[in-house]
C-alpha cells in the first residue's frame, strides 16, 4: 500500500491595490475628521500571530463558544453541506479552523482566502503536509471591498466559509454587499458562517479589552504597520487602546486614543492628534438570531439553518445560495 503523494499547494496573489492606492486610503481615513482605519490593516504578520494569542484568552469567549458548536454539531451539519464540494475558506488565517471540517465535509478541494500573505503560506504548507492528498489553493486577496474569486478555484459548487464573526467588522450595508457577493460565488452551494449575538456588556468589553493587554498590543501593531506602508512616524507609547459596545450600532468598537498632543507626519502629509483624540480602527457588530436572517435572505440566500451553544452567546448559520 503507497502512502499518497504529497501535493504541493498552489498559490495566487491577487494584487487588488498598488502600494500608492494603500497610501490614499490610509491617508484618507487619518485625515478624515473622525480618524479612521480599515480593520484589514490590523492583519499583517505580527497583528496576525497576535490575533492568534487572543483567541486563547479566557475573556475571548468567540473562538472557543464557536469551536464548542462545531464540536456538538459537526455530524448534523456535515449532512446538510452538500458533498464533494470545494471548501472557500474566507479570511483563513492559519487555516485550523477550516482543518478541523476536513474529515467530516470531505471537501474535494481547499481553498484559503487571507489578506495577510506571508501568514497564509506559512500555514498551508504546513497543513497540506497534515493532508497531503487533499488539493490546496492559497489566494493573497483583501475581499473586503469585492469577492472575485479567479478561476483556479474551479467550476464545482462552494461551501463558503467565514467563521469568527468577522462578518461583524462591516457595517450592515457593508455586510449585506459582501453577503450578495459570497451567494453568488457559492455557485449552488452555500455559505457556513459564524456569528457572534448580543449579550451582556460585561461579557462583551473583556473580550476586546483583555486584562493582560493582548488586544491592546494588536490594536497598537497597527500603528507600526501604517508606518510601515505610508512612512509616518507614529510612536505607539503615545497611544492608549479603548474598547467599549456601542448600544446604538449594537456593537463593540475598537480605538487608539491620544495620550497627550501630538503630531504624526509622513511623507507629503501630517495631522495633529489632541490628547484623547481618537483613531477608529475595528467594528465588531452584534446580532440577534433573526436579524441577521433577515440579512441572509436579504442577500439571496434560500433555506437558512443555525446551531448556538447552550447560553445563547453565538450561532452557527448555513444558508444554501
Amino acid at each position: 500500500m503507497h502512502a499518497p503523494s504529497i501535493r504541493t499547494p498552489q498559490f495566487i496573489q491577487l494584487q487588488i491595490q498598488s502600494d500608492e492606492a494603500l497610501r490614499a486610503e490610509l491617508t484618507a481615513g487619518l485625515l478624515a475628521r473622525e480618524a479612521y482605519t480599515s480593520p484589514k490593516y490590523l492583519y499583517d504578520a505580527l497583528g496576525s500571530r497576535l490575533f492568534e494569542a487572543i483567541t486563547e484568552l479566557p475573556e475571548y469567549y468567540p473562538t472557543r463558544t464557536e469551536a464548542a458548536i462545531f464540536s456538538a454539531h459537526m455530524a448534523e451539519i456535515a449532512t446538510r453541506l452538500p458533498a464533494g464540494a470545494t471548501l472557500v475558506d474566507l479570511g483563513a488565517g492559519n487555516c485550523e479552523k477550516a482543518a478541523r471540517l476536513f474529515d467530516a465535509l470531505q471537501p474535494v478541494r481547499y481553498v484559503a482566502v487571507d489578506i495577510s500573505v506571508d501568514f497564509l503560506q506559512g500555514a498551508l504548507q504546513s497543513l497540506q503536509r497534515q493532508y497531503p492528498g487533499l488539493d490546496m489553493l492559497g489566494i493573497g486577496m483583501d475581499f473586503s471591498a469585492s469577492l472575485a474569486l479567479p478561476s483556479q478555484v474551479g467550476d464545482g459548487r462552494r461551501v463558503l466559509f467565514y467563521p469568527g464573526s468577522s462578518i461583524g467588522n462591516f457595517t450592515t450595508p457593508q455586510a449585506l454587499s459582501l453577503l450578495k457577493q459570497v451567494r453568488a460565488a457559492c455557485l449552488g452551494g452555500g455559505l457556513l458562517i459564524g456569528v457572534d449575538l448580543v449579550k451582556p456588556h460585561a461579557v462583551l468589553e473583556p473580550a476586546y479589552d483583555d486584562a493582560l493587554g493582548v488586544t491592546a498590543a494588536f490594536n497598537k501593531n497597527l500603528l507600526l504597520h501604517i508606518n510601515q506602508i505610508i512612512g509616518s512616524d507614529f510612536q505607539v507609547q503615545d497611544w492608549a487602546h479603548q474598547a467599549f459596545f456601542n448600544e446604538a450600532d449594537s456593537r463593540i468598537e475598537m480605538h487608539l486614543q491620544a495620550l497627550r498632543d501630538v503630531t504624526v507626519t509622513w511623507p507629503g502629509g501630517m495631522r495633529s492628534f489632541r490628547q484623547q483624540e481618537r483613531i477608529h480602527t475595528e467594528n465588531s457588530c452584534k446580532y440577534t438570531v433573526a436579524g441577521f436572517e433577515d440579512l441572509l435572505r436579504a442577500a439571496g440566500f434560500g433555506a437558512v439553518q443555525r446551531w448556538q451553544d447552550a447560553q445563547g452567546w453565538f450561532a452557527v448559520f448555513w444558508a444554501q445560495a
